[in-house]
């Protein structure tokens, strides 16, 4: 089976040299179509696995030997061709679990507005027996109904856990990214990384100039990799890292001003 497998990556690399094609993308598509075909029939982390994945990117070394020390961008891209077939069942698996994940966590969310409107329903009839308190009684109880509904601390705990969902959707993008995740699967969690950061974004009109240059930082940083998550551009990993890094900072923002 190896030689089977190594044969047809050989073939298929020959075929692209005839027609210019040995791209580093072709190369990953290649090594990733002759091991899709068999991995199934090994067992994950099993030593016959390793051993394929070595001599497919050993196959590609050889067939690209002319190259010399050009062959950098072809031998990494053999090597991702390699994990996103050796890794595409744990993949899918996670996508479903991901799924999952999403569904219980809207259950909890709208437990937790359940739990707000209840709130809000309480304080609402306590604030309507105002009318048959004295005056100070009357002060007391506006003071602390509105205390409650505008609770600072409250409003930032939201605001940063938000935030982290957001930086921890990145950094799952990385990963998926890194360990040849699929570009649908990437996608997901850069626009699950979006939806949380537009919950975390301030909402007063006046805003501190530094947290407005953050958040434009990231939307511009999730806009380039979408763009390049469709564009199958190699430089993916780059432009999540920057992500990455863009968020944690984003993190560190100052409140805004109110006034």
């Amino acid at each position: 089976m190896t030689n089977n497998i190594k044969e047809q990556i050989k073939n298929d690399l020959q075929q692209a040299k005839q027609t210019g094609q040995v791209r580093s993308e072709r190369v990953r598509e290649i090594v990733k179509s002759a091991l899709s075909q068999v991995v199934s029939e090994f067992k994950e982390g099993s030593t016959e696995l390793r051993t394929l994945v070595k001599d497919a990117v050993s196959t590609v070394i050889e067939n690209l030997q002319e190259k010399g020390s050009d062959v950098k961008e072809e031998v990494t891209a053999s090597i991702e061709g390699a994990l996103e077939a050796v890794n595409s069942k744990r993949h899918e698996s996670i996508a479903k679990t991901q799924a999952e994940v999403k569904q219980l966590q809207a259950k909890l969310d709208e437990q937790e507005e359940k739990i707000q409107q209840e709130v809000e329903g309480i304080l609402t009839e306590i604030q309507d027996t105002r009318e048959e308190k004295s005056a100070s009684a009357k002060i007391a109880i506006e003071s602390a109904i509105n205390g409650i509904k505008n609770s600072e601390e409250a409003e930032l705990l939201k605001k940063r856990y938000a935030q982290l969902r957001a930086q921890l959707a990145i950094v799952q993008a990385n990963l998926a990214a890194r360990y040849g995740g699929r570009s649908e699967e990437v996608q997901g969690y850069l626009d699950e990384a979006k939806n949380w950061f537009n919950q975390a974004r301030p909402q007063a009109e006046v805003v501190v100039a530094q947290v407005q240059e953050k958040s434009t930082q990231v939307d511009q940083k999730l806009g380039e990799a979408g763009t390049a998550i469709a564009k199958k551009e190699r430089q993916i990993k780059q432009i999540l890292r920057e992500l990455l890094h863009a968020a944690a900072d984003r993190l560190k923002d100052k409140e805004p001003v109110k006034k």
